[in-house]
Order: C-alpha cells, then sequence, then structure tokens
C-alpha cells in the first residue's frame, strides 16, 4: 500500500506538471498571436485559468476534510477544467480537422482531473471511516438477480443506518427464520399470533433486529415502572421536604410562643411581686399608722387621767388638811402613806396597762409585715413557677430541636450508606465486566463455537447469582443475554453450564 500510494502520488504529480507546462505554452502562444492579448498579458492568461483549477479543486478538498463541503467550488473547478480543455483542443484550429491534434492537447488537463477526482473520492471514504457513516453498497449482481426486493432492501438499508450490507443480510435471514418459526408455531396462521410475537416483522421497516423487538416490551415496562419509581422518589422528596418545612414552622411557632410567654410571665410575676410588695407595704404602713394612732389616744387619755386624779388627790388633800388638821400627826404620816402606796399602785397599773397597750400594737404591726411577707413569698412563687414553666417549654424546644437534628443526620448517613452501596455495586459491576472481558478473550484465543461461548456465559452468569445454584437463574434472564427466543434452548444452556462448573470451569 506505501508503494501504491508513492506511485499515484508521484505520477499524479507529473501529470499535473506536464499537463500544466503543455497548456502553458500552447495557450500564451495562442493568446499571443491569434486571441488579441499583449505581451504582457498573454503570459498571465493560462496561469490565471489553470491556477483557479488548482484552488478550487484544493478548498474543495480543505472543505469535504473538514466535513462542509460546497458543490459549487467542484462545479466551478470542473467548469474551466472544460474551459482549458476546450482552448488546448482548439489552439491549433479547427477541432473537426484534425481531432487527433485537438485530443492531443486536450488530454493532459483531463487526465489531471480525473487523478483529482480519485483524491477526493478517497478523502470522502476516509472521513466517513473516521465518522463511521462509511456504508457498503449493494453489489451490481443483486440488482440484476432480485430486481424487485433489493430497492426495498437498498432502502431499508439506507433509511435505518445500517452500514454493513453483510449486517442487513443477517438480519434478512434472522426475520425469515422467526417468521418461519412462528408460523410453525401456530400451524402456518400468523393471525393466532399476539402483538408482542408479531413486533419483529413489524418493526424491521424501522431498523430493530428480531431480538430488539421482541425485547421491547419488557424494555418499555422497565421504562414505564423507572418512570413511575422516579415520580414517587419526587413525590416523596416533595412531601419529606414539606414536612421538614411545616415541622420547622411548627418550631419556630413553638420558640417563639415559648419565649412570648416567658416575657409575660416574666413581667406578670414581676409586675405581681411589685403590686404584692407595694400593696403589703401600704397595709403594713397603714396598720402601723392606725396603731401609733390608737397608741398616741391611749397615751394622751391616760396623762389627762392621771392629772385629772393628781388633781382631785391634791384638792382631796387640802380638803382633807382643812378638815383634819387637828388629827395626829402619826394619823397623817400613816394616811400620807398610804395615799403614797396607792397613787404607786395606780402608777404600776397605769404602766401596765401603757406596757400592754405597746405589746399588743406591736404585735398587730408584727402579723402584718408577717402577712406582707407571706402575700410576697406567694407571689415569688408564683413567679418561680412561671419562669419553671417557660424554662420546660425551652426544654422541650430543645429536645425537638436536638430530634431534628438526630433525624437528619440519620437521613444524611442513609444516603452516605446508600451511596455506599451504590459504589460496592458498580464495584462489583466493574468486576464482573472485567471477568467477563477476560472470559471472552480466552474463548477468543480458543476459538470455542457459539454454543460453547453461549454455555459458558451462562455459567458466568450463575457463578454471579447469590448461592452459585442453577435453578436460580432464570430463563428469561438467559434468554435476554443470549437473544434467544426459546425457553426450552435457554434450559438446555442452563444445564450444560451446570455440568461444566460441576467439571470445575473457573472464568
Amino acid at each position: 500500500m506505501i508503494a501504491l500510494s508513492a506511485a499515484a502520488a508521484i505520477g499524479g504529480i507529473l501529470v499535473g506538471v506536464i499537463g500544466f507546462a503543455m497548456s502553458y505554452s500552447t495557450l500564451s502562444n495562442v493568446a499571443l498571436n491569434s486571441w488579441g492579448f499583449s505581451k504582457d498579458l498573454a503570459p498571465w492568461f493560462p496561469v490565471g485559468v489553470d491556477a483557479s483549477i488548482v484552488a478550487f479543486l484544493a478548498l474543495d478538498l480543505y472543505l469535504v476534510r473538514k466535513g462542509t463541503p460546497w458543490h459549487v467550488l467542484r462545479l466551478a473547478a470542473h467548469t474551466m477544467t472544460g474551459a482549458t480543455i476546450w482552448f488546448n483542443a482548439s489552439s491549433q484550429g479547427s477541432i473537426h480537422a484534425d481531432p487527433v491534434r485537438a485530443v492531443a492537447h486536450g488530454a493532459m488537463p483531463f487526465l489531471f482531473v480525473i487523478g483529482v477526482e480519485a483524491g477526493r473520492r478517497l478523502i470522502i471514504h476516509k472521513a466517513r471511516l473516521e465518522a463511521g457513516t462509511a456504508s457498503d453498497r449493494v453489489p451490481l449482481h443483486r440488482w440484476v438477480l432480485s430486481p424487485v426486493k433489493t430497492p426495498k432492501f437498498y432502502r431499508t438499508m439506507r433509511l435505518t443506518g445500517v452500514t454493513s450490507y453483510l449486517e442487513m443480510i443477517r438480519r434478512e435471514q434472522e426475520l425469515l427464520a422467526y417468521e418461519l418459526w412462528l408460523k410453525r408455531k401456530h400451524d402456518g396462521d400468523l393471525s393466532k399470533a399476539s402483538e408482542d410475537e408479531l413486533l419483529p416483522m413489524t418493526m424491521a421497516p424501522y431498523g430493530y433486529t428480531v431480538a430488539q423487538a421482541l425485547a421491547m416490551p419488557d424494555e418499555q415496562e422497565r421504562a414505564a415502572q423507572a418512570r413511575q419509581e422516579e415520580a414517587e422518589r419526587r413525590s416523596l422528596e416533595a412531601e419529606t421536604r414539606r414536612k421538614k418545612a411545616e415541622a420547622k414552622a411548627k418550631a419556630e411557632a413553638l420558640r417563639a410562643d415559648g419565649d412570648l410567654e416567658k416575657v409575660k410571665a416574666e413581667v406578670e410575676g414581676e409586675t405581681g411581686q411589685a403590686r404584692a410588695h407595694a400593696k403589703a407595704r401600704v397595709t403594713a404602713a397603714e396598720r402601723a399608722a392606725a396603731l401609733e394612732e390608737q397608741a398616741l389616744e391611749t397615751a394622751v387619755m391616760a396623762e389627762a387621767r392621771a392629772r385629772t386624779a393628781t388633781a382631785e388627790r391634791q384638792k382631796a388633800e387640802e380638803r382633807r388638811a382643812k378638815a383634819e388638821i387637828d388629827l395626829e400627826a402619826a394619823e397623817l404620816e400613816q394616811q400620807a402613806a398610804d395615799k403614797r402606796r396607792a397613787i404607786e399602785e395606780a402608777d404600776k397599773a397605769a404602766a401596765a396597762e401603757a406596757a400592754a397597750i405597746d405589746t399588743q400594737t406591736i404585735a398587730i404591726a408584727r402579723k402584718a409585715t408577717a402577712e406582707a411577707d407571706e402575700a410576697a413569698a406567694k407571689t415569688e412563687l408564683a413567679a418561680a413557677e412561671t419562669r419553671k414553666a417557660a424554662t420546660e417549654k425551652n426544654r422541650l424546644a430543645a429536645e425537638d430541636r436536638e430530634r431534628e437534628q438526630t433525624a437528619l443526620a440519620n437521613a444524611e448517613r442513609a444516603r452516605l450508606a446508600a451511596a455506599e452501596a451504590d459504589k460496592a455495586a458498580a464495584e462489583t459491576r466493574l468486576a464482573a465486566a472485567e471477568i467477563e472481558k477476560r472470559a471472552v478473550e480466552m474463548e477468543d484465543t480458543a476459538k470455542l463455537k457459539p454454543r460453547e461461548r453461549a454455555v459458558r456465559k451462562v455459567a458466568r452468569m450463575i457463578l454471579a447469582t447469590p448461592d452459585q445454584i442453577a435453578e436460580q437463574l432464570l430463563l428469561s434472564d438467559i434468554q435476554a443475554a443470549l437473544e434467544v427466543t426459546s425457553s426450552a434452548t435457554a434450559s438446555e444452556y442452563r444445564t450444560e453450564a451446570a455440568e461444566l462448573l460441576a467439571q470445575g470451569y473457573q472464568p
């Protein structure tokens, strides 16, 4: 291939150089001698014509390589090629007069364009290969041997994006085999088949293989279930967010109510305490004033009675002194002593009475003070109870916040556990994929038959089950993995895989 590429490149360059040299010599001479160009412009005329061909073709190849071809450039290049061929062919006179000479002068530009078109085709094909859009052509013998079915075959291949001709043939063969099996199953009457069984024939024009069409119902069910699970998950998340918002709002409301009740209790307690103290002080002051007034009145009356008694005693003494001048001194002295004793006893009684009055007043004042202190103590107790209730509310609110934080922490731990589980599952799937890859490489090396490969794949699926028991692997999973439609075939694969594992197979 390297030698061919080198030969093509060298030959193309030689053809181009020779063609342009011949065209330049021919056109410059005829432009100067026959077409009326001046000596200055005649040499530039062939350069302009041939350079335009090179420029248009190079720009067209560049745009093709970039995936944005513009057909106007190619058309312009071909037009200028036709023009230079005509100019070279007619430069030696009439074409009909000497056709051989005309062909000899016009052949080289034509050969150069053929080489450029070959390079353009190679570049386009390489670009399609790199983009994965290169498509096989339907062979000519198929159009000749099957002129009726081939257009439909070609149409399906192009519309469904099947680039391989052999892959399209395999799909047709697979569909025909399935249709024959379905007819055999229903005794030749396809009308008895269910819609799911007829899906391969229905979806074949749209590029679906038999396995893909048969798997469509299960895939759609799984997709619908996935959408439903996603909708339920979103609904649960929305409900959870709503409940959290409500709980947070309730907590904030309870916290605000607790703060308000606390402030009210503090204000009411302080107000009640102040009122009780003020009332107690007023009551005590009133009682003390009343008792003081009573004591003052009692003292004044006692003093008045004492002065009255003294005046009466003085008058009595004066009368007795005047009436009993003649009494003996001893009797006077005795009488005076008796009188002094009486006065002393009276004074003692008055003093005792005054002391009793003072003691009662003090006791009443002390009782009022004690009652005021008791009222103040009750008020203080009520304020303490109110503060205790507010403290209990705060404690309950704190416990609610702690429970909410605990719930959030538990939810976060649950999410982390789910993420770890997903990571472990992904690692398990990666390990299974690596085992599958190594097993496939070993099978490729051993050049096993398709059935042996299928049996080993089922054996690896059995090893992936929890207890590595063949009966735990569902036949439907085998059918989906191997793209087989018969449950009997899947059962045979499972039996052979179990026997292979019993013989010590390890992937």
